[in-house]
């Protein structure tokens, strides 16, 4: 908490400490003859922060959407770009021209993604999604051997590996059943069709604890970091990866408001603007401070308050605090940490200002 010159509310990324986590994390890979794959998403693609990744010695970046990819090449980042949502039937000219390799689990997607290629006479690379179990995307393991068989004479195109997602939509974990279960299929492939996958993704920060634990890891060569990179956690549990900074990325805000008033409103209560019931607990006259950011902007449930204060609600464009034993007043900045979801909002938000300290 404190004054501040920096305009509010602002999303501040620490270069010096994001560049830290991402080294350390690519030297724990390498000692285990795996590489990571940078997930710039969170952070829209921005260049000076990839820049950093690569620098730290990552080679792929990977992000979900065009844009942020062709933001990236715009400003000269240096790195393989893969595209980890699988393309629309309706960019797949801008996916070849802009994205050396995408994640695909629909044939008639990828026939397009070889027309394009074609006719930009280019050749572009694909990783076959597979299906593990969390219901997301992914090619059904009994069709994967016809899969392959429509692809192979797809003229323009080649398949660099495959993978899967675990713990995100479903939720559920990469265990080393699970690993063995992908490094089975790719031998299966590599086998059946006479081809070598070189990429074997086996998921995201949620396999951290199962890369710290398991010491055969069969054919898992790749893991697609962000939250990780970002945050400095593993994403099963959100415990803090030992030797990787947690602060490397703040929100910080505005108070607009500072007063005592009632804990519990006054007069009959009905639903809220977003439709929900409130209730309140009666704690007598408090102390209270508004903060010029809501959840437009951020998924306050999302954030840790770094003050003595409690957040006790929130609308559009407000969080309402308890002031709990500090004194707080207009235009002091609160600092919170957030978590993937809050980070994911703010940064995706117009109205949160981002800048970037401790350059590199």
């Amino acid at each position: 908490m404190g004054k501040s010159d920096c305009d509010s509310p602002v999303i501040e990324l620490d270069l010096a400490k994001i560049y830290h986590n991402a080294k350390t994390l690519v030297q724990l890979f390498k000692s285990q003859h795996s590489e990571i794959m940078g997930i710039t998403k969170v952070v829209l693609g921005n260049p000076i922060i990839a820049k950093a990744l690569t620098s730290a010695g990552i080679k792929y970046i990977g992000d979900s959407r065009i844009e942020n990819l062709k933001r990236m090449i715009k400003e000269d980042v240096n790195a393989e770009f893969v595209l980890i949502r699988t393309p629309f039937r309706s960019n797949v000219k801008q996916v070849v021209k802009y994205a050396d390799i995408s994640f695909n689990t629909e044939l008639s997607i990828i026939k397009k993604l070889s027309e394009n290629a074609v006719n930009l006479t280019k050749v572009h690379q694909i990783i076959l999604m597979i299906e593990m179990g969390d219901l997301r995307e992914g090619i059904l393991r009994t069709d994967i051997e016809q899969m392959i068989q429509n692809i192979l004479p797809l003229k323009g195109i080649k398949i660099r590996g495959i993978g899967t997602n675990l713990a995100c939509f479903g939720g559920i974990k990469p265990t080393a059943l699970k690993m063995k279960e992908l490094s089975d299929i790719a031998m299966f492939i590599e086998n059946k069709f006479r081809i070598k996958l070189e990429l074997i993704s086996g998921g995201n920060s949620a396999n951290f604890e199962w890369f710290q634990e398991i010491k055969n890891r069969n054919r898992i060569n790749n893991i697609r970091l962000g939250e990780a990179i970002f945050l400095g956690r593993e994403t099963l549990y959100r415990k803090p990866i030992k030797g990787l900074y947690q602060d490397a990325v703040n929100l910080i805000t505005e108070v607009i408001e500072s007063n005592k008033k009632e804990s519990v409103p006054d007069g009959e209560i009905c639903q809220d603007a977003f439709g929900q019931i409130p209730s309140f607990k009666d704690k007598g006259i408090i102390s209270r401070a508004i903060l010029g950011i809501g959840r437009q902007d951020v998924d306050v449930n999302g954030l840790t308050p770094l003050a003595d204060v409690n957040i006790i609600g929130s609308s559009s464009d407000h969080i309402i605090l308890e002031i709990t034993k500090s004194i707080i007043n207009v235009g002091d900045k609160i600092r919170f940490k957030l978590n993937y979801s809050a980070l994911l909002s703010a940064m995706t938000s117009p109205f949160v200002k981002k800048v970037i300290i401790n350059n590199i």
